[in-house]
């Protein structure tokens, strides 16, 4: 290998963990103060479903925020909308400890989320423009740090509570940003000289309209705790007819949902990704908030436990990234999804005797299916879509993502409302073995297209 090669290379090495640091603020901490629930409610003396708030607004931030700050970095250069999400995690994370009501917790949350939510689609782009080859393995270590990390969270979370308290949660996260921010600053390239940017360049009234039908239909699923609510789901029907109906007729729209009625093998992926992060942040939000205030385990004990999800997520992942190089995604998303079925129905076997030793075994089931499902979904929707269509079914995945977790802190809202017992955490479980089978389903569908040769895989 020449100089110049093994330059580059080192690099392209220093690039990827310029930005997998910063990407990985955004899901470590969408799950790391699940940790705090308790602390929070005592400290601000609040409700479970008030916190549920403090996860909701911060996921419909980010479903927003992903795709703007993706359209606004490449308007105004993508360095400098990353720089911009890294100074706004710096100043969220500085004020979020002296919040002197939930109110102002909540508000810089959502600071953090948008800053962090410029990170991934920014950093990802300047990633695909500067390596141009091997491409692949950046995605799998990208993949690692923007889905698979967020199960490192309760751990990480759960250490920081027992020796500090809930403010070290926001404080962590200034050692990520120091390093994120010198080797951006030092190995991104400069921005290109942009074209002045049109007045309709940013859907203005799309993001709006996706906000307020996010946010109806979270107020409409949480309502289940007090019976359904058929005004909130008129409207909310209402509001969907018509952000498609205005969306279609944007050349330029916040969401492109022209591409998504042309591609319905890639619907069923959006459809299955969120079925799996709602399963995901259900229990990855439920289970310590049921160990600490259930079951009296102290925060270090919560993160030894929550570790079975992280590790084997993490250890499983790169051994399933070379299973769908040799066999494709079909088999191994397959797999996982029986994982998924497994483990959430081992967890209804948990009781106020189960042992910490048999909770980690439930867990690390899960956390293997972790490893499959982000991966393997991932490579699923690249071969359903062209070359051209990847930047926008990259966005929009990550879009799918966010409404998976929104969907989930509505059914923790709903089930945990009053207060949280064995048997609210055995309903919970429940949801999330139907979730799991349906997702099951999904996967047989894709499996059984496959082996037909029926589906249309694009190139």
């Amino acid at each position: 290998m020449s100089d110049t090669a093994k330059s580059n290379k080192t690099g392209h090495l220093w690039l990827i963990t310029a930005v997998a640091l910063g990407t990985l603020l955004n899901p470590l901490n969408t799950t790391m103060i699940s940790v705090a629930f308790s602390r929070l409610q005592e400290e601000f003396h609040v409700t479970y479903a008030s916190i549920s708030w403090l996860i909701a607004t911060y996921y419909v931030a980010s479903a927003v925020a992903q795709p703007v700050m993706g359209k606004v970095g490449d308007l105004f250069g993508r360095k400098k909308i990353f720089m911009l999400g890294l100074a706004l995690i710096t100043v969220s994370s500085m004020l979020a400890p002296l919040s002197t009501s939930f109110g102002w917790l909540m508000t810089f949350r959502v600071i953090q989320a948008i800053g962090s939510s410029a990170l991934f689609p920014n950093g990802m782009g300047i990633i695909r423009s500067v390596i141009t080859t091997n491409q692949a393995r950046a995605l799998s270590v990208m993949s690692v740090f923007s889905s698979t990390s967020a199960a490192l969270g309760p751990s990480l979370g759960g250490f920081l509570i027992q020796y500090s308290d809930w403010p070290s949660i926001f404080l962590i996260n200034f050692p990520f940003i120091v390093v994120s921010f010198v080797l951006a600053l030092r190995m991104m390239p400069k921005d290109a000289p942009r074209k002045q940017a049109g007045a309709g360049s940013l859907d203005i009234t799309g993001i709006v309209f996706f906000t307020a039908l996010i946010f109806s239909w979270l107020f409409f699923f949480l309502s289940f705790k007090s019976g359904v609510n058929w005004l909130l789901l008129l409207l909310s029907l209402v509001l969907s007819v018509g952000f498609y109906w205005y969306e279609a007729k944007r050349k330029q729209p916040f969401i492109d949902v022209l591409f998504l009625k042309r591609n319905v093998d890639v619907c069923f992926v959006y459809l299955q990704f969120i079925l799996v992060n709602i399963v995901f942040y259900s229990i990855m939000f439920g289970i310590p908030s049921y160990l600490q205030q259930v079951r009296h385990y102290n925060g270090q004990e919560v993160g030894l436990i929550m570790l079975s999800i992280s590790g084997f997520g993490i250890l499983v992942t790169p051994l399933v990234g070379r299973w769908i190089d040799r066999s494709g995604s079909r088999t191994p998303l397959l797999v996982g999804t029986l994982f998924v079925v497994a483990g959430t129905s081992m967890l209804l076997t948990i009781h106020d005797s189960s042992t910490a030793v048999w909770i980690f075994i439930c867990l690390s089931v899960l956390g293997i299916s972790n490893g499959f499902q982000n991966l393997g979904l991932q490579t699923a929707l690249y071969s359903y879509v062209t070359t051209a269509e990847t930047g926008i079914a990259s966005g929009m995945f990550m879009t799918s993502r966010f409404m998976g977790t929104i969907l989930s802190s509505s059914l923790l809202g709903t089930v945990f409302s009053t207060q949280i017992t064995t048997a609210h955490f055995h309903s919970l479980i429940i949801g999330c073995v139907i979730i799991s089978v349906l997702m099951l389903l999904l996967s047989l569908r894709m499996f059984l297209r496959a082996r037909s040769g029926t589906e249309q895989v694009q190139s």
